[in-house]
């Protein structure tokens, strides 16, 4: 290729990685500012978190603080839970996907230069639809499991968290068993290597990018849906959990020790687990 090809097409490879990184940047900042406002449930946010390790005991909060009456779950109250969940799952998992996300573009973009594809707009968006569909699976089945607990009177409408002592450690004990099992770690080493995944299923145009996205952000759901559910026993909206949840999910995906992270989680929330039924 003539230095000046070269030099062109490194160009618009730079100019196209900051484009993504922006986006992504971006969809992330606004999914926190979404939670940070509320997501749409008319709660305050602050009210709903708290950085109690035993959350079942932290009392509910006053009726008079919320605007909103929470519990009665109409078609248009389901929509919003869902779209909490959805949104909340955006913020949290984007940092770990965006490794994948940025080496995807990086490669359509070097094999278009390289006459080794058509032409085209890079369909790194569409690569990038296929991972909140993915999110988007998930945060149904959460909503309808959340619907079913607060029926039950298991978490609290007040606060989204665990009301039961039984729950919570049932929760912590399994997500600390999940986090040292070796489906865990094949769904974890599939997240961690991007180049891998991409060289085994590797589909053409935008409708094999949406696909791609979905089965890689699958395995991404795999590797922390467990970690996801820790939140009904902290608070779906306690932005504290929030947060720390979605750093302990960057760092085993990203880091050179995320495996290690995932051991020592594990050992954690079974101690964890094991502590609150005492407590």
């Amino acid at each position: 290729m003539p230095a000046d090809d070269r030099s062109l097409t490194e160009s618009a490879l730079r100019r196209d990685r900051w484009i993504v990184i922006v986006g992504l940047a971006a969809m992330t900042l606004l999914s926190w500012a979404y939670i940070v406002a509320g997501a749409g449930t008319g709660m305050s946010l602050w009210d709903m978190t708290s950085a109690s390790l035993f959350p079942h005991r932290v009392a509910e909060v006053p009726m008079d603080s919320i605007s909103m009456q929470p519990g009665a779950w109409t078609p248009g109250y389901g929509i919003v839970m869902l779209l909490m969940w959805w949104i909340m799952m955006i913020a949290m998992m984007t940092p770990s996907a965006a490794p994948m996300i940025l080496l995807y573009g990086w490669v359509t973009r070097h094999a278009q230069a390289g006459g080794h594809l058509q032409q085209g707009a890079v369909p790194t968006a569409a690569f990038a639809g296929g991972y909140l569909l993915a999110w988007l699976g998930f945060s149904l089945v959460a909503t309808l499991l959340m619907w079913a607990l607060e029926r039950a009177v298991f978490i609290s409408a007040m606060t989204m968290s665990s009301t039961n002592a039984w729950l919570s450690a049932a929760i912590l004990i399994f997500a600390g068993l999940y986090e040292l099992s070796p489906l865990k770690h094949a769904c974890l080493r599939r997240c961690r290597n991007p180049a891998d995944f991409l060289s085994r299923h590797w589909r053409p145009g935008p409708s094999g990018a949406v696909r791609m996205g979905l089965e890689h952000g699958l395995f991404c759901v795999g590797c922390c849906w467990v970690l996801m559910a820790l939140l009904f026993v902290g608070g779906i909206m306690n932005v504290l959990w929030i947060a720390i949840l979605a750093l302990f999910v960057t760092l085993e995906k990203v880091s050179p020790h995320g495996p290690r992270f995932a051991w020592f989680g594990g050992i954690v929330l079974l101690a964890w687990g094991a502590t609150t039924l005492v407590v």
